[in-house]
């Protein structure tokens, strides 16, 4: 649910920058990575009790990832802060702001994976146009 939500959310503001932009309004995607605080831990977050073994190799990675890393995070709340004040006074600000190195590492691996995938499935994406005489 939350990373679902957190793509509705890149989804809405991406359209608000295409639709605000001539009004001179700007929008903007913060798309911070781990920050040192305590977003993991037990005050944050809640854990079902029950595991089900068919998700080990998802939520059960992610709750082991969520303890391990658990103030290990390599984001520096206090540079984020500094960071989104920036963002705030740019004259012309993005449409994206990743913040971390891990946020840009994640990013350029989806754009890989992406582009990967759009290459081997070109063909049949070229297929669907009309074919004009």
């Amino acid at each position: 649910m939350y990373c679902s939500t957190k793509f509705a959310v890149e989804g809405i503001t991406e359209a608000l920058h295409d639709e605000l932009a001539p009004l001179g309004v700007h929008a903007t995607v913060v798309e911070p990575g781990f920050f040192r605080t305590d977003f993991m831990d037990n005050r944050s977050l809640a854990r079902a009790r029950q595991q089900i073994a068919d998700y080990a190799e998802t939520v059960g990675k992610t709750r082991i990832f969520a303890v391990e890393k658990n103030h290990q995070q390599p984001g520096d709340p206090k540079k984020l802060a500094q960071a989104l004040l920036q963002l705030v006074n740019a004259a012309n600000p993005p449409l994206r702001l990743p913040l971390g190195t891990d946020a840009l590492e994640r990013i350029a691996q989806k754009n890989a994976f992406v582009s990967q995938e759009t290459a081997t499935w070109l063909s049949l994406s070229e297929s669907t146009d009309f074919k004009e005489s």
